[in-house]
């Protein structure tokens, strides 16, 4: 799946649109390399977010299908501390 979908699907990033715009400002790393919207992941990838001064750093634990509910979104990710 593609990186910005899956921003999009988890819940991460609202929409797909502003998951590309992070993306093209180089605030999106996938395993410490920067990444594009059409980076394709897979289970247990690092994806670290920078944002205003935090950054946010998730495992991939699952990569769904489809679109799943708002419920099941969470068990998309783990965070990482």
């Amino acid at each position: 799946m593609r990186l910005d979908k899956f921003l999009k699907v988890s819940r991460l990033i609202k929409r797909r649109t502003v998951a590309n715009k992070v993306s093209d400002q180089g605030r999106i790393y996938v395993n410490g390399i920067l990444a594009k919207p059409a980076k394709q992941l897979k289970e247990g990838d690092i994806i670290t977010i920078v944002q205003a001064q935090k950054e946010y750093k998730v495992k991939v634990i699952k990569i769904p299908v489809n679109n799943i509910s708002v419920q099941e979104a969470s068990t998309l990710y783990e965070e990482i501390n």
